[in-house]
């Protein structure tokens, strides 16, 4: 509960940000709640159904300022390759990342 709580601030807080004024909210919403709900027993289809929320921009990519929560607080641990971006196998990097 406290995890989806957290979420939810950090959703409200973040689409008040100019940076994200042109993203879908509603795929925030649905991402932060998807990425509160992983663990690390989590499958790879639940992370590339994040993948696919936080891409927003459909490059096959997430970019720095696509990434929310945990992405974002380990984006360059996940980022392998350091160009800057995440793609789908790095991003499942992010299921040995939680609790």
């Amino acid at each position: 509960m406290k995890k989806v709580l957290l979420s939810l601030v950090f959703v409200a807080a973040f689409t008040s940000c100019n940076s994200v004024k042109n993203m879908n909210t509603s795929n925030v919403a649905d991402a932060a709640t998807l990425l509160s709900s992983l663990s690390s027993n989590s499958t790879v289809q639940q992370v590339a159904s994040l993948f696919t929320l936080l891409d927003t921009n459909k490059s096959e990519a997430i970019e720095s300022s696509e990434a929310i929560g945990s992405v974002a607080e380990n984006f360059n641990v996940l980022d392998k390759d350091n160009n800057s971006s995440l793609n789908l196998t790095e991003l499942e990097g992010i299921l040995s990342l939680l609790n």
